[in-house]
């Protein structure tokens, strides 16, 4: 048994066929190029320059070789194809176990952000009551002059939602990253919780100076 024929033997994967192909087409060039050699040696063999019998008898070898190595081939090659498929197949099902088990793990993930998000309501609705019992009170402090005892909404809400943030994964979806950014404008300065005066609005407090004629 000639070492090809073992190592096609032992292969049990696609890439081990391609290798063992490898060889054989390697062999059958060979083969094909010594034929042209014995062709020669029969055409001199005729013409009673050697043994035609014996040369007969190597080019029908050679040409038995070369008959025998494509066969092997196109079997090797029939045999790749169909592990290739099977491996295929089997990359396949092992996608589809890793992806239900994410799709589990997804499924979880999706249940804590509706957790959080309800906590989250809640939380919100709690800080209104207490920012609308603050803004009356506030209300009764002008009213009775005393200003200084007015708690600032703003500055208490700045100061809670100050401190570190978490960054956003490189590789984030859009619609990832808008509902990031709406999470982030609960936060952020001047976000939905953080309402600013509009562009050349009326300060509170501020004086409006007069204005004055140019001579």
């Amino acid at each position: 048994m000639t070492p090809q024929a073992e190592a096609l033997g032992r292969a049990r994967t696609a890439a081990d066929l391609a290798a063992v192909i490898a060889l054989l087409d390697a062999d059958l060039s060979e083969a094909v190029a010594s034929r042209q050699g014995l062709k020669q040696a029969e055409d001199r063999a005729i013409l009673g320059d050697g043994d035609l019998a014996a040369a007969r008898a190597a080019l029908d070898d050679c040409n038995d070789r070369i008959a025998m190595l494509e066969r092997t081939i196109a079997a090797a090659g029939t045999r790749r194809a169909a592990v290739a498929e099977s491996e295929a197949r089997a990359d396949i099902e092992a996608l589809a176990e890793e992806i239900e088990g994410k799709a589990a793990l997804l499924g979880s993930r999706w249940c804590a952000v509706r957790r959080l998000v309800e906590e989250l309501r809640e939380e919100l609705f709690d800080a209104d009551a207490l920012s609308r019992a603050i803004a009356t009170a506030n209300g009764l402090f002008d009213a009775a002059g005393l200003p200084r005892l007015k708690v600032s909404l703003a500055a208490t809400r700045r100061a809670a939602m100050a401190g570190p943030r978490a960054a956003p994964p490189a590789r984030l979806s859009r619609a990832g990253l808008a509902a990031d950014r709406q999470l982030l404008s609960l936060i952020g300065t001047g976000g939905a919780l953080d309402p600013r005066p509009a562009l050349r609005a009326p300060v509170a407090g501020a004086v409006k100076k007069p204005k004055t004629q140019r001579g």
